[in-house]
């Protein structure tokens, strides 16, 4: 059997349907990707819409299947061509993808002269289907190398007096208003083999004299053809091109540019807009699940308007991105906007807004004195009420601490659905009717004062305390939900201590299976997802699974404790150790300060003392507020039960990629939205594999920090900003999920992002690096609490450190080295 096919199914192949081994290029086209593959499909394309290709023709997948060349039909139409010299190159049904272009990773044979060495030619870019980086770019793709096929076009040579490649948007910054031609003379293959130096040119629509290999009009007709191909495909294309020596332009290739950020909506609006990534202020860059987008959009605007930004959240990427624009133009809010990111923002949020509010294009309009007037009105009587509730809350810290408990359990009891739901119509509607509701003051303020009492005393102590000295104090934190939750895991790790192997040699994914099947030694986990089991990883995600639902992530972790065998580097003697460091730190702290500047340095111990009474709240509202996510998820799921038994869907996990009102049109009117799920599923498998995230946007698809000039680092090391005080050396361990990580004592985490359920990873790590966040954050707050160095913000971290690389992270230089 070759490729899928016997001898006997291939000839009877061949005999009925010769034709569909070799094809002209000219008769391909974009809904023939099966048979002739990504790059026949855009050729024809072009030669469909009148565009100039070198004349060939396509030696089909159906012929790869069969495992045979068709030498005859391959000879026929090489004469047809005229012979003489040509390309050969690969057409996979995989490459010139929206989301995977497989650039050079199959082969290309050029300059083939004769019949002998264009069999060869095809051999080649057939065997290079299964060469070792073509199958490492599917698997990162995650792309099934078994459904895989082969396809490859032959085209006339063009003798090229310069080539290079057209790029209809600036791959580099995203601007959807710029394009970008990198050209050389001779031969593309020095051009995008990166063998020569390359003349550049940015197309932004003005004049542009031509400089280097290129004329003004060659440059122009480049821009044309760019113009005429996005406007074709619906989307930004990379253009191979060849200018011939009769000064004819040969277009060789169009396919989808990749690498892209997705715009943001059109507003139809003159003036850019600027929008700021909000995922990472809860921990997640992940794409969110378009169920999950519907309620975290309402949550994250109330979540802004208790710190006084109003914003409108919109879906970019599957991304949570506020549109800053109104603000950024205020002449009142500008002057408070960056002082307000500094808590959850974090710096790198701070630093492009500082660009925005530069750039004329933000300068401040004039404001709207009404719609102001009563949005300030009522932020003026929610601070005076959340001002009091915080006075009272340092007056009285153990009596909010113990009104802030009651009020969580309060939440809890009240987000159980009411008995007696029976039909997917109930169930939806009360899903329906849980609208994200405030958190009551008495969550609220605590949080509220406990982040003031941490935030002030860096103002206070300016001159007199070092910013780690402060982090110090604010480590080994009482009363922090998620920490209490992490020692607790910890605890069941040391209690399974006779299970040892079984836990720590079994795959995650089958201690769940047995663990729900109730084969596996009750070692206390039941009790434990009891109290946290509404928890997970990106869990403010409606569409994500909890830990009661799939306790694998969990399992993973517990191996993970279970490799700590030095009992100095337990996780409870680690916090026990930061909490008395902190507490000897804050005594010679103000005492220094009381000597220095006796006022502020009875009211910076003050805070101080109150900061460590309350700040270790900060996780509580967000932990209250998971309860009703988890009823909501688990009426939906219900919900997604009886639609899959009526054949609406195909799973019932399928619900998570619909929004409340299709579900209500299922539910209600039988409406199948089986082809939207795909279509969406596809999309959020796509963003799943991107691993950087713009921190924030323009309306044109600029990334605003890829044109922000930053400062060179030290050679070897990376920069960011310390966040937990210390100093440690280690292996690194660049982790994408969590849930399958895998962490030896005193490994580096190195992550783009954390949120709570990355934590129990902290208990063993050695120091943490991340490439966003902010101080106040939960990566950093969780690290300083456990007494681990932690640096944020670090660009590119997961990508310019290696797993196994020894590093050297330096909170109080903010620098990460690699050594």
């Amino acid at each position: 059997m070759l490729n899928g096919y016997s001898g006997s199914q291939c000839s009877r192949i061949a005999k009925k349907v010769p034709s569909m081994h070799v094809i002209p290029l000219s008769e391909t086209s974009a809904d023939m990707v099966d048979l002739v593959g990504g790059k026949s499909a855009g050729l024809g394309e072009l030669i469909r819409r009148g565009e100039r290709v070198p004349p060939g023709f396509c030696v089909t997948t159906e012929a790869y299947r069969c495992g045979v060349i068709p030498t005859a039909e391959i000879v026929d139409a090489y004469e047809r061509l005229g012979a003489g010299p040509v390309a050969v190159r690969s057409s996979a049904t995989t490459e010139d993808l929206p989301d995977a272009s497989f650039a050079g990773q199959q082969d290309t044979v050029l300059n083939v002269t004769c019949i002998t060495e264009l069999i060869a030619a095809i051999q080649k870019c057939w065997d290079s289907l299964h060469s070792a980086r073509a199958v490492a770019y599917r698997d990162a793709h995650h792309i099934d190398r078994h459904a895989v096929l082969m396809a490859v076009v032959v085209q006339r040579m063009v003798t090229a007096e310069v080539s290079g490649v057209l790029f209809t948007a600036n791959p580099l910054t995203g601007c959807r208003t710029e394009m970008m031609v990198d050209a050389a003379p001779g031969p593309g293959t020095a051009v995008v083999d990166g063998g020569t130096v390359v003349d550049h040119y940015i197309l932004d629509g003005s004049d542009r004299n031509g400089t280097g290999c290129l004329a003004t009009t060659q440059l122009a007709e480049l821009r044309g053809v760019g113009e005429r191909l996005q406007r074709h495909f619906g989307c930004p294309q990379d253009v191979e091109w060849a200018i011939d020596e009769h000064g004819q332009l040969w277009l060789l290739q169009s396919r989808p540019i990749t690498t892209l950020f997705p715009l943001p909506p059109d507003t139809d609006k003159p003036l850019p807009r600027v929008y700021l990534e909000f995922g990472h202020v809860q921990g997640m860059l992940q794409p969110v699940t378009p169920m999950g987008m519907s309620t975290l959009k309402s949550q994250v605007a109330a979540m802004l308007m208790a710190i006084g930004i109003r914003a409108e959240v919109v879906d970019i990427g599957g991304r949570l991105y506020g549109d800053l624009t109104d603000l950024a133009r205020s002449r009142s809010a500008r002057k408070r906007l960056v002082k307000l990111m500094a808590v959850d923002f974090g710096p790198r949020a701070q630093a492009v807004m500082r660009q925005v509010l530069a750039d004329p294009r933000f300068a401040p309009s004039k404001d709207h004195p009404q719609g102001r007037r009563r949005s300030d009105i009522a932020s003026l009587r929610t601070a005076v009420r959340l001002v009091g509730g915080g006075v009272r809350t340092l007056a009285r810290p153990d009596a909010a601490r113990t009104r802030m408990f009651e009020a969580i359990e309060q939440m809890k009891l009240q987000s159980i659905a009411p008995d007696g739901l029976r039909t997917a119509a109930e169930r939806l509607r009360f899903v329906q009717a849980q609208q994200p509701a405030n958190s009551p003051d008495d969550i609220v303020s605590p949080i509220l004062a406990g982040m003031l009492a941490a935030t002030l005393p860096a103002y206070l102590l300016k001159g007199i305390a070092r910013e780690e000295e402060i982090h110090t104090v604010l480590g080994g934190m009482p009363h922090n939900v998620t920490i209490e939750m992490d020692l607790a895991l910890w605890r069941l790790a040391q209690r399974a201590g006779e299970h040892r192997q079984l836990l720590m040699h079994t795959p995650p994914d089958e201690l769940a299976a047995r663990y729900r099947q109730g084969t596996l030694p009750d070692i206390g986990l039941a009790a434990f997802l009891d109290t946290y089991g509404h928890r997970g990883v990106a869990e403010v995600d409606l569409g994500v699974p909890r830990w009661d639902e799939d306790p694998a992530p969990v399992f993973a972790m517990i191996a993970n404790y279970l490799r700590v065998t030095d009992p100095e580097q337990a996780p409870d003697q680690r916090f026990a150790r930061a909490a008395a460091t902190a507490e000897v730190t804050l005594h010679k702290l103000v005492t220094r300060a009381r000597r220095h500047r006796p006022i502020r340095g009875r009211l910076a111990g003050f805070l101080l003392r109150r900061a460590r009474a309350l700040a270790g709240l900060r996780e509580a509202g967000k932990f209250a507020g998971l309860y009703r996510l988890r009823e909501m998820r688990r009426q939906l799921l219900l919900v997604g039960v009886d639609l899959a038994r009526t054949g609406l869907l195909d799973q019932p996990g399928d619900i998570m990629f619909l929004t409340l009102d299709e579900v209500h049109n299922a539910v209600h009117q039988n409406v199948n939205h089986r082809k939207t799920i795909t279509a969406r599923r596809a999309v959020h498998q796509r963003e799943l594999r991107r691993r950087t995230v713009p921190v924030a946007l323009l309306s044109d698809g600029t990334d605003l920090e890829a044109i922000r000039s930053t400062p060179a680092a030290a050679v070897g090391a990376l920069t960011g900003v310390g966040a937990a005080a210390g100093r440690a050396t280690g292996p690194a361990r660049v982790v994408h999920n969590p849930a399958t990580a895998h962490i030896e004592p005193g490994d580096i985490l190195v992550t783009a992002t954390t949120d709570p359920g990355w934590t129990p990873l902290f208990l063993t790590a050695g120091a943490l690096v991340t490439e966003t966040g902010a101080v106040m954050a939960h990566g950093p707050t969780v690290a300083r609490e456990y007494g681990i160095p932690a640096v944020i913000c670090v660009p590119n971290a997961t990508r310019r450190i290696s797993t196994g690389q020894i590093i050297t992270v330096d909170a109080t230089a903010g620098t990460v080295t690699i050594h």
